[in-house]
């Protein structure tokens, strides 16, 4: 009788002992207000595990349904099927303890804005830096989306500097397919080039900016908004016509003062602020027409009014625009 040959198996198993790790199978994000939504969303649909950090059960619950609730828009109006809705919300988990981030091999500081201030400390994102460096393998990349922010001040108290680089993920238009990335000063070529490939990976082009507050994007828009805040304070037009010329005249997909309720105010005067301060220019300085608004907390589409009135949708509500109303 013929020997029985036996050959082992194991080696084949798919058990988590054997199974292997594929670059950036599974991606943290601290944070998860409208941009972490966002960069999980994103993630999530391109296959990636997505582990997000929050202050509690209250903000994990919210951040998921609105996730859900912007899934469920692709289904109406893209073609996105239930099935496929519920295979990247299972990508998706949320959490308030950093020592869920150990598995990540890449991690994006996205923190909120101080609820009470406004503003997104230095000090705090910083803290998130350390904390994320203090669970994480050593070959981790840690990220910030970032606009006024330079990444080279965020890692400058960390161990390992050199895996730490910035990138900007647009909250106007989610899907749009470009994202900016910043190599700060101790960022290595290494690190960036992986950035890159996570930013190909996710369906993007790279737009590669060096190192400088306001990146591109920022620079450019808050100069274009102060204009059109003269522009409109002039009287040479209305604000709905300064919008319309620049969507249809000069094809941009959202004119200057439809762009700010959709960031937020007081957000765009955030980066006017850090951005005035750094170069000292003063067309950088937020108009006194923005900051109008912002004082009456009148911060955009999110709350329902900000230039213009929006509906529970989104929708702007009519003619009538917020500057032709007493404040």
């Amino acid at each position: 009788m013929a020997e029985i040959l036996v050959e082992p198996i194991e080696q084949y198993a798919l058990g988590q002992k054997k199974k292997g790790k594929t670059l950036f199978s599974k991606v943290g994000v601290v944070g998860c207000g409208k941009e972490g939504q966002n960069i999980a969303r994103i993630a999530s649909w391109h296959g990636m595990e997505v582990v997000f950090i929050e202050l509690n059960e209250e903000k994990i619950t919210s951040a998921l349904d609105n996730i859900g609730k912007e899934l469920d828009s692709r289904i109406e109006n893209w073609g996105l099927t239930v099935s496929e809705k519920r295979a990247i919300m299972s990508r998706i988990k949320g959490s308030t303890d950093f020592n869920d981030l150990a598995d990540c091999d890449f991690v994006i500081e996205a923190i909120r804005a101080d609820e009470k201030t406004g503003v997104r400390s230095i000090d705090a994102r910083k803290e998130v830096f350390r904390k994320v460096e203090a669970v994480v393998a050593r070959d981790a990349i840690i990220a910030t989306n970032a606009t006024t922010i330079v990444v080279t001040e965020l890692a400058s108290e960390l161990q390992f500097r050199e895996r730490c680089a910035s990138l900007h993920f647009f909250v106007t238009s989610p899907e749009a397919r470009i994202i900016e990335v910043v190599k700060g000063l101790y960022t290595s070529d290494e690190v960036y080039e992986r950035v890159c490939t996570f930013v190909k990976l996710i369906n993007r082009d790279v737009i590669p900016v060096e190192e400088s507050a306001g990146i591109v994007s920022v620079r450019l828009y808050v100069t274009l908004l102060n204009e059109a805040c003269a522009t409109l304070m002039e009287g040479v037009a209305t604000m709905r016509d300064i919008d319309k010329t620049m969507e249809i005249g000069l094809g941009m997909r959202l004119g200057p003062f439809k762009a700010a309720d959709v960031i937020g105010l007081d957000k765009v005067v955030r980066w006017m602020e850090n951005l005035h301060e750094e170069f000292g220019n003063q067309k950088f300085a937020p108009s006194p027409l923005v900051r109008r608004l912002v004082r009456a907390k009148r911060l955009g589409s999110h709350v329902g009014v900000g230039f213009y009135r929006y509906d529970q949708e989104g929708n702007i509500l009519d003619d009538e625009t917020i500057l032709s109303k007493k404040a």
